[in-house]
């Protein structure tokens, strides 16, 4: 009798530390709901954003990341999802009422997302953009699973800013990117001094700097050419997508302060325009001293400069002359 209850005894202990191992090893909420970060063999190869009728893909071809196959990808933008989907965790879980309220009662459609490492699908989820919390997003692994604010350890920002479908938010923040022998002509105009702006037109290897009233003598050639260099490199901030259609359309009707007109030697122009902006404090109309509106020609939204980045090219016509 002693025995059988000691073999008894054993095999619920048995019993017991298998399940308190099983338990320990699965996620409070149940693993298959809230399992959201990708756990690759090797790397993460592929993405796939789906909202409605609409798709992206993000896919590297040896070294580079292409997006829909054809552009190269920001590798800023590349890194920073990668993290994402890499160490994301869940925050908190969200209650029916508040889902109800800030999801399914403002009909929010979920970008649906992807990640495989090669062929391998490795996890597919959906992500609710809001305003409702400080991440920015509400996450579930299915349509019928729970929903969670899912966050990155470590990061403050929005994560949900990530999952989107916008082609230019994945293409390189670049403005300008010629070599010298590049460009043809440079026109700064300053809207504001007249007098300031000035043109630069390449012939043949020889630089001629001009005004609207001609041809100028007397400026420094090592001046010219270090400003003509400057165009290497020029890369802006952001887009600016939080600013609505009306008010774009505002900024736009203005006259800029500066514009820039640039023509390379095969031909193709580029036109920046730069614009004040606000600092974005509440109940002031302050004026940002270290940013800028811009917006090019080429693409029809506006973007955030830093005079950093833009301070080398906003020169006066004075700053080719001796001193």
């Amino acid at each position: 009798m002693n025995k059988i209850l000691i073999r008894v005894v054993f095999l619920f202990m048995v019993i017991g530390l298998f399940l308190l191992i099983l338990f320990r090893s699965r996620s409070p909420f149940g693993k298959t709901n809230s399992s959201f970060a990708s756990e690759p063999r090797e790397e993460i190869t592929k993405i796939e954003f789906s909202e409605s009728r609409q798709r992206l893909t993000l896919e590297k071809k040896g070294e580079s990341w292409l997006i829909n196959g054809k552009v190269e990808a920001r590798k800023s933008g590349i890194l920073f999802i990668l993290r994402i989907l890499k160490e994301m965790k869940i925050k908190s879980p969200v209650s029916p009422e508040l889902f109800e309220s800030e999801i399914s009662g403002k009909n929010i459609i979920p970008v649906k997302v992807k990640v495989y490492e090669k062929r391998r699908l490795l996890k597919t989820f959906f992500v609710f953009k809001t305003g409702s919390n400080t991440y920015g997003n509400i996450m579930k692994i299915m349509q019928a699973s729970k929903p969670f604010v899912v966050y990155v350890p470590g990061y403050e920002g929005d994560i949900g800013s990530g999952f989107t479908l916008n082609e230019l938010f994945w293409q390189p923040y670049t403005v300008f990117n010629l070599l010298p022998s590049e460009i043809a002509s440079v026109k700064l105009e300053n809207m504001s001094d007249s007098a300031s702006s000035f043109s630069i037109i390449n012939k043949d290897h020889h630089y001629f700097l001009s005004s609207a009233s001609g041809r100028l003598t007397g400026w420094d050639s090592s001046l010219v050419v270090r400003y003509i260099s400057y165009f290497a490199w020029v890369p802006f901030e952001s887009w600016a997508f939080n600013i609505g259609e009306a008010e774009k359309k505002s900024i736009e009707a203005q006259k800029p302060l500066y514009r820039f007109t640039v023509v390379t030697t095969t031909g193709r122009k580029s036109v920046l325009s730069l614009w004040g902006m606000l600092t974005g404090k509440s109940g002031t109309n302050e004026i940002d001293s270290d940013r800028l509106l811009g917006k090019t020609e080429e693409k029809d939204e506006l973007f955030i400069m830093r005079y950093f980045d833009i301070d080398p090219l906003i020169k006066k016509r004075s700053y080719f002359f001796p001193q």
